[in-house]
This record gives C-alpha cells, sequence and structure tokens, in this order.
C-alpha cells in the first residue's frame, strides 16, 4: 500500500486549546469511492471547538479536527468517476480531518469550486455560507417585509447571513459585543445593531419595531441569549437556535411557548439539510451563486498557520474574531 506522510492536527484528550497538537500521520492511497485531497485553506469554525472540549463528541481518541478545507484532488479511488486528478475542491461537514495537509475524503462530500471562488474564500466560507443558506432558505424561509434578529452579527455566519437576509427583502437587526463589530455588521447588511454589552437586546427590539417585534430569531449564542430572544418574537414567531457559543440552553417549560404567542422553537444543524448528494448540491449551488453575483461578500478576518491552529482556537473562543478565520496549508 502506498503511504504518504501529511501534517496533521491531532487532539489525544478533551481540554483547552493547548490540547491540539501538530504532528505527522501516514495517509495511503484512497479506497473506493474516495478521494485524496491536498489542502491549500483550512477553515475555523465554532463547532471545532465543541469537537476539541467535548461538547460534541468524534468518533474516538485521538482524533483530527476540521470540517471545512480547500484544495487540490491529488488521486481518486476506484469507483469516482465525477472527479479528475487536478480538479480544485472545497467541503463542509464530516467526516472530521480538516486540520490537516493532505486527507482522505469521500468523493460525495467534496464539491468542486467554480474559477470564481478562490481556494481561501472557499475555505472561508462552505460551512458558514451553507449554514446561512439552509437557515435562511430552508428552516425559516425569509422573504420580502420579514423582520429578523440575528445574534452574533458580527461572527462568520452572521456576516454572512445578514447579507443574504437584506438581499431576500428582510430588515435585518443585529446583535454585537462592541462598537467596532456594529459598524462591520452594519457594512454587511444590517439595517439595525445593538451592542449587547450594554444595551438589552430583548428592550432594544421592542423599540426598534414599534413593539411588533420579529419573524425569526437565529441565535448561535445558546444559553445567554434564548430567553431574552423568545421575548423578540412576534406570535408564531420562530426560534431557530443553531448554536451555542455560550453554553446549552438549560430545560424549559414548553407552556412557555404557548404564553409567548404560540411560538416555534427549533434546533437544526447542517448536515440534516445536506444528508443527500443533490442536496449538498443544490445548497452550495446557491451559495456559489450569490456568491459569484457579489451579492454576498466573504470577509476574512483573520489569517493562520496551521501551526498556529491553538492560537485560532484562543482567539474565536474569546470572542475577538471577526468575518471568517481561515489556516493556510
Amino acid at each position: 500500500m502506498n503511504l504518504f506522510m501529511s501534517r496533521v492536527v491531532r487532539v489525544h484528550e478533551f481540554g483547552d486549546a493547548q490540547v491540539l497538537k501538530l504532528e505527522s500521520a501516514e495517509i495511503a492511497a484512497p479506497g473506493p469511492g474516495e478521494l485524496k485531497i491536498r489542502h491549500t485553506f483550512v477553515g475555523l469554525n465554532y463547532i471545532d471547538v465543541y469537537f476539541r472540549t467535548g461538547v460534541y463528541k468524534p468518533p474516538g481518541l485521538p482524533f483530527v479536527p476540521g470540517m471545512e478545507a480547500s484544495g487540490t484532488v491529488e488521486a481518486i479511488g476506484e469507483g469516482v468517476e465525477e472527479f479528475a486528478i487536478g480538479d480544485r475542491v472545497a467541503y463542509a461537514g464530516g467526516p472530521l480531518g480538516a486540520y490537516s495537509e493532505v486527507r482522505l475524503l469521500p468523493a460525495d462530500k467534496a464539491l468542486k469550486l467554480p474559477a470564481t471562488i478562490a481556494d481561501d474564500l472557499a475555505a472561508a466560507m462552505m460551512l458558514k455560507g451553507m449554514t446561512a443558506q439552509y437557515l435562511l432558505r430552508q428552516t425559516f424561509a425569509v422573504k420580502p417585509g420579514d423582520v429578523v434578529l440575528f445574534h452574533a452579527a458580527a461572527g462568520g455566519v452572521g456576516l454572512i447571513a445578514c447579507q443574504w437576509a437584506k438581499h431576500l427583502g428582510a430588515t435585518v437587526i443585529g446583535t454585537v459585543g462592541s462598537d467596532e463589530k456594529a459598524s462591520l455588521a452594519r457594512a454587511h447588511g444590517c439595517d439595525h445593531t445593538i451592542n449587547y454589552s450594554r444595551e438589552n437586546f430583548a428592550e432594544r427590539v421592542l423599540q426598534i419595531t414599534d413593539g411588533k417585534k420579529v419573524s425569526v430569531v437565529y441565535d448561535g449564542v445558546g444559553k445567554d441569549t434564548f430567553e431574552g430572544s423568545l421575548d423578540c418574537l412576534r406570535p408564531r414567531g420562530m426560534m431557530v437556535l443553531f448554536g451555542q457559543s455560550s453554553g446549552k440552553v438549560p430545560p424549559f417549560d414548553l407552556s412557555t411557548l404557548a404564553a409567548k404567542g404560540s411560538l416555534f422553537v427549533t434546533r437544526p444543524v447542517l448536515f440534516a439539510y445536506t444528508s443527500t448528494r443533490h442536496e449538498l448540491q443544490a445548497c452550495a449551488a446557491d451559495l456559489f451563486d450569490v456568491v459569484g453575483k457579489g451579492v454576498v461578500k466573504i470577509p476574512i478576518g483573520a489569517r493562520y498557520e496551521l501551526a498556529q491552529v491553538a492560537d485560532a482556537h484562543r482567539e474565536l473562543e474569546a470572542r475577538r474574531t471577526t468575518g471568517a478565520t481561515v489556516m493556510s496549508v
């Protein structure tokens, strides 16, 4: 069997950023239905922190984190007909293993990149951009006239989603943690920003909407914002909880939803919306379309080398990042 040595980042035990170790690994030739991909850029996402800390369980220890990257096809396994050696590709989602120089990936998880999308842009946009797609186009289909509240509007998903929601005709309210992030969010689609470090966001939403509240709340923060988010919803509004960067939402009485106006709550994940090849391709095509047309711009807020992965994680957890973070390989 032909083996290739690759640099990888492994986690041997759950913990803080220092558990991320740059090591070497043997990569075999691709098996049936697989591609060998040489990465150019790897995307950093908060879900990587969940796996590193054990909030989400990997298949086992040790493991290589990472769910998003771009690169070039170097070898093709038996039965793969959609790709050719030299194709530029990107992916987002499982299986884990993006924090690597070279990896094997099931071919049905890879997507060919159009010429209009550079490698660094692809690594910055695939997971966050397809998340924005399923949130805005599928979980709650935003339409002209909707008023939406997006938490962490200056984050990687937020900056994409707010531009996209504005393009769809919505009035966009975004929460942020600083004046600098407020300016960034306004430049990327937010009609109104709320600095939660000094403002009560539920009270401000009431003021902004003249008491009418919002159609949908997109919340990737979780514990710190959940109850206030319910207070922002108009009758029959939808709470879309798609992350938990501040911690898990504690159990609550479902009758609260009735008391607050027959509200809906959902906890979606990207993988449920891209579980088939057709769904994955359709989601990505929608993203490629809006980015290619310039409707949605993908801001890369920080760049690191793969060897600096621990520093990148620390900045992300401290909420000192804006937009997307990518690591060159």
